[in-house]
């Protein structure tokens, strides 16, 4: 959805029929989704990982991307809440470059979090039925 953020941006969210309202909401959509999820992973998936896979320890490379992404993403609802209260403040490069402050840790964690959890990793580690028990 960021991607899609970034390119509706330039105002071209008005051809698809949505107001600036729409387009905030719609990232403030992204925000609640984004930070839900990294709730979920941290209070239930990533102790169960930590467990065998280092990289999902309290002090390790995802929970830090994750308080990296959430420094954006606390910067992009400032960013929302300003143009909310004044409307003709919103700017597309500033809404870009607000995006682009946090998009590039964004999708390196998602990369790394696919080959951290890649079937070859779950094999070296986990058991069959360790699997089954974690809640996904």
């Amino acid at each position: 959805m960021v991607d899609e953020l970034y390119e509706l941006a330039d105002g071209s969210f008005n051809s698809y029929g949505m107001s600036l309202t729409g387009f905030l909401r719609k990232a403030k959509q992204f925000i609640s989704h984004l930070e839900t999820h990294h709730s979920i992973e941290e209070q239930y998936i990533f102790p169960i990982l930590a467990k065998k896979l280092l990289a999902f320890k309290p002090d390790a490379k995802h929970i830090d991307s994750h308080h990296q992404i959430h420094q954006g993403l606390d910067q992009l609802n400032a960013l929302l809440e300003s143009i909310r209260a004044t409307p003709s403040s919103y700017s597309p490069t500033t809404f870009r470059e607000t995006l682009d402050s946090f998009r590039t840790v964004l999708f390196t964690h998602l990369d790394q979090e696919v080959r951290d959890l890649g079937a070859d990793e779950f094999r070296k580690h986990f058991t069959l039925e360790e699997m089954s028990e974690i809640p996904m």
